[in-house]
Order: C-alpha cells, then sequence, then structure tokens
C-alpha cells in the first residue's frame, strides 16, 4: 500500500512539474533552481491534497460538534493562512536551501571516512514497507515527545512556542500556528532525525503528510474523544485540547513551566514519562498571561515580533 501510494504521487509529482512548475521556473530565470523546485513540488501537490481533505472533513465537523463558539473569526482565519504556507512547501523548501548543501558535504566527508550510513531498517531484515513505516512513525513521534516538552521547559524556547498556545479559539487550522524560527528549528531537528536514521525521502513524505493530518484533527474544534482505550493509543482533540488548556497544559501546579499532555502523536511517550491527563472535559484555551492583559499579537507579523521580543525578554529568566 505505502509503495502504490508512493508510486501514485511520483506520477502525479511529475506531471505537475512538467505541466505547470518546470516551466514557470525557466520563465522566471530560476533554471538553477529546478531540481529544488521538483522537490518542492512534492511538498505542495501533498500540501494541497491534505488542504482539501481538511475542508472536505474537518470543516463540516466544526459546524456540526463545536467543542467551544467561536468570538474570533479573524483568529481563526489568521491561522488558515498559516497552514496555507505550510503545507505548500514553502518552510521545507527554506529547509531544503538550508541544509541540503551541508548534508551533502557531511555524506560526501563519512564516505570519505568509510562511514556506512545507519538504517533502521538494517536490525528487521524482512520488515516491509509498512512494518519500515511503522518503525519510523513511532521513533520519530518518540523525538518529537521531547521537543515538544522541551519547548515547555525553558523560558526563551516557551516564548516562541507561545504563539502556538495563544490561540483562544482553537480550530483546525490551529497546528501550524507557530513561530518562524520555531518552526525552523524543530524542522532541522526532526529532518536530521530522519536522515541519522536511514528514512527514504519518500518514506519522510509520508510520515510528515500523516503526522499533519493527524496534528488537524487534535486542534480541531470538534467535541470528539476516541473513549477511554482509544484515547490512550492515539492523541484525541479532547486529549490535546487539555494541552492547550489555560492554567493546566502549559504550568505545572506551581504556576511555573511544564505542564501535560506533551505527546505529539501516540499517548504512550506522556503515560511513560507521567505527563498524561486523561480529564474528561473540553476545556478553555489560551495562556494565562493572556487574561491579565498581555498581548500575543493579531496577525501574522505582529505575532512574530512579539515572540521574538518575549524571547528576549525570558530568556533573561533562564540566565538569572
Amino acid at each position: 500500500m505505502i509503495t502504490t501510494l508512493s508510486d501514485w504521487l511520483g506520477s502525479a509529482q511529475g506531471w505537475l512539474f512538467e505541466t505547470a512548475i518546470q516551466p514557470l521556473v525557466f520563465q522566471l530565470g530560476f533554471g538553477e533552481h529546478v531540481e529544488a523546485a521538483f522537490e518542492g513540488t512534492e511538498w505542495l501537490l501533498i500540501g494541497v491534497l491534505e488542504l482539501a481533505l481538511l475542508f472536505l472533513v474537518l470543516r463540516p465537523l466544526e459546524a456540526l460538534i463545536p467543542a467551544q463558539p467561536i468570538t474570533d473569526t479573524r483568529a481563526r482565519w489568521n491561522d488558515f493562512i498559516y497552514t496555507v504556507l505550510h503545507r505548500i512547501g514553502i518552510f521545507s523548501l527554506l529547509i531544503f536551501f538550508t541544509l541540503d548543501p551541508l548534508l551533502d558535504g557531511l555524506a560526501g566527508w563519512l564516505r570519505f571516512e568509510s562511514v556506512q550510513p545507519f538504517n533502521l531498517e538494517a536490525l528487521w531484515p524482512g520488515i516491509g514497507p509498512l512494518g519500515a513505516f511503522a518503525v519510523y512513525f513511532v521513533v520519530l513521534d518518540f523525538c518529537d515527545y521531547w521537543y515538544h516538552r522541551g519547548s515547555h521547559r525553558f523560558n526563551w524556547w516557551w516564548a516562541l512556542h507561545g504563539v502556538h498556545h495563544s490561540q483562544r479559539n482553537m480550530n483546525l487550522w490551529s497546528d501550524d500556528r507557530n513561530h518562524v524560527l520555531d518552526d525552523l528549528l524543530r524542522d532541522v531537528y526532526m529532518g536530521l532525525i530522519a536522515l541519522a536514521i536511514g528514512v527514504e525521502p519518500a518514506q519522510y513524505v509520508m510520515l510528515v503528510s500523516v503526522s499533519r493530518i493527524l496534528q488537524s484533527l487534535q486542534h480541531a474544534n470538534v467535541r470528539i474523544h476516541f473513549g477511554w482505550l482509544g484515547e490512550r493509543l492515539l492523541v484525541s482533540p479532547r486529549y490535546h485540547r487539555m494541552h492547550h488548556a489555560i492554567g493546566v497544559g502549559h504550568e505545572n501546579a506551581d504556576g511555573k513551566l511544564g505542564g501535560c499532555n506533551f505527546a505529539v502523536l501516540l499517548p504512550l511517550w506522556d503515560i511513560v514519562f507521567r505527563t498524561a491527563n486523561f480529564t474528561p472535559a473540553f476545556v478553555a484555551t489560551g495562556i494565562r498571561d493572556q487574561l491579565t492583559g498581555r498581548e500575543y499579537g493579531k496577525g501574522f507579523w505582529s505575532q512574530q515580533v512579539l515572540g521574538l521580543k518575549r524571547m528576549i525578554e525570558f530568556a533573561r529568566k533562564d540566565v538569572v
């Protein structure tokens, strides 16, 4: 199934690139970047398919069974802009242009030193594409848990991650509401781990796509949970909503940074490391200091600028 889907996407990518993207690249005089444009076409295609799926499935569910009334439609529209920028591949291309030369140089140096690249699949001979996908899914989610937990541990990092938590009308587009610098750090972190364990490019695209779709579901403004067992197998909208709860999801009992439900996809990590909160409630979302007047910005640019200002302000708390 994974191979068939990958082949279908490859064919669609080739057609879209040859029909529309490549002629546009040459017309604009960017012929030297044609290879990067081909890579970007894959992310564009996947992103458009994801956006269509979200519109057709999650948006009607939000209207049918909302967890809370939407009181600020402008804030939801702003989240939609974030989502489009992410899903059409702009940030992925940025990472590509940043990392590709560095990684090519590293790979060349390793070959010169006769160092064989590690491949996680080699530990299970004959595992098959679907089994390999599952292994990478679990390993990358484990690493993502610790990245996410780290963003709730250090003041400067939380200052950036706070952009994501500042949405008081959480909705299906809120997953991509992040500070650009935080996104850059996470994409580099996850990309390097994927390369280190031998994830193939086609596998990585599918892993990222599945993760993004599931995270859009988690953030959706829907009154949905997966039951006692399901809540412990996969992060649900109710479970993740608790992570965004005012004064709960991002704070410990003493009011300091911390929180609960850091798992990105698999609640297993929260259970093992004792950060799970299975309270069966659809809570209000946001950050406590919003209630006392701190401004997190209404639009994309104001949210980005205020995030940098908070990072400088909060970093002082880490060195005191």
